[in-house]
């Protein structure tokens, strides 16, 4: 039997990304789900894949996207919340706001889609304890926000590079993508010890020993500065993951499914000059050479997997 790993899709919307990105535009939420949508549930379709779909709250509210959400959740895909707002400063959040962002986003996920989510991703890989003791007062089951990886500040330095940001919106981005020490915690799933309660933590996957990270975004950047070296690096890194017991959670974005043709505000992002006849292609390959080397499941199910498995606990710790 293949070991077990997970997949998930982050839903961020073209408003998102330009909002993080300082651009005013967002406030009229432009949107590409009705595009990007039926082309991964296509793509996951074909490749026999049920996998976990983070909505971001304030999507769900609006009703022009209520059609393409709820195809997911009739698709049989795991329905996941994903904030409402889909701020990266979620942790600098107070106590109340982080309550209200994740009940408002709880409600019109189940609104939008027919499914309550249990599961949660923060926007950016945002946590902190807040966090963590809010979603399990909302009978949340697992979180999967943990990014291991050393990068985040470099990762940091070229979205500043990239952004229209104000000196006011640079410091309440200070924190973007983590820090070194990031690349600290663990890639193997725990449980977050809350003191009367318990919360899994699904970490997405970076490259055993190295934590670089291995996701398709990069796997897919990767395909635009060294082709050749792509793919055999994404097996490679699955291969480590075998070898050292650790069982992948890897994660899609919509701009994995689309190019700069596509849509034209977001085409400084990496990787969207590739077209995506060969963007599709690639990343359809390193999708079946994850189902080769693992046995892929929505992520609520690699949760139930953990719980089974009696996981060692940590007290959850963050820097100030």
């Amino acid at each position: 039997m293949k070991p077990i790993a997970s997949l998930s899709l982050d839903l961020d919307n073209e408003w998102a990304y330009i909002k993080t990105h300082g651009d005013p535009a967002w406030e009229g939420f432009p949107s590409y789900l009705d595009v990007v949508v039926p082309r991964f549930l296509g793509i996951l379709d074909r490749l026999g894949l049920r996998i976990t779909v983070f909505i971001v709250g304030q999507d769900a509210a609006l009703p022009k996207n209520r059609i393409p959400l709820r195809s997911i959740a009739m698709a049989g895909h795991e329905i996941g919340n994903h904030s409402f707002h889909h701020e990266p400063w979620l942790r600098n959040y107070t106590t109340e706001q982080i309550e209200a962002e994740i009940i408002s986003a709880t409600e019109a996920i189940q609104d939008a889609t027919g499914v309550r989510p249990t599961g949660f991703r923060g926007p950016g890989f945002s946590l902190s304890r807040p966090t963590l003791d809010a979603l399990a007062r909302n009978d949340y089951r697992y979180d999967c926000s943990t990014f291991p990886t050393y990068i985040g500040p470099l990762a940091r330095a070229y979205y500043f590079m990239t952004a229209k940001l104000t000196p006011a919106e640079r410091a309440q981005r200070k924190e973007l993508f983590g820090s070194v020490t990031d690349g600290l915690r663990p890639l193997r799933q725990y449980e977050w010890d809350l003191g009367d309660r318990s919360l899994v933590e699904i970490p997405v996957t970076t490259f055993p020993v190295l934590k670089i990270p291995i996701h398709f975004s990069y796997v897919l950047y990767m395909a635009t500065v060294l082709p050749p070296l792509a793919l055999p690096y994404f097996r490679s890194a699955l291969m480590a993951c075998r070898a050292l017991r650790v069982a992948p959670s890897l994660l899609l974005h919509p701009l994995d499914f689309l190019d700069g043709t596509d849509v034209k505000t977001l085409a400084f992002f990496p990787a969207m000059k590739l077209p995506k006849e060969r963007k599709l292609a690639i990343l359809e390959e390193a999708l079946r050479i994850y189902s080769e080397l693992f046995d892929i499941v929505p992520v609520g199910e690699h949760a139930t997997a953990v719980e089974a498995s009696g996981p060692r606990r940590i007290v959850p710790q963050f820097g100030s």
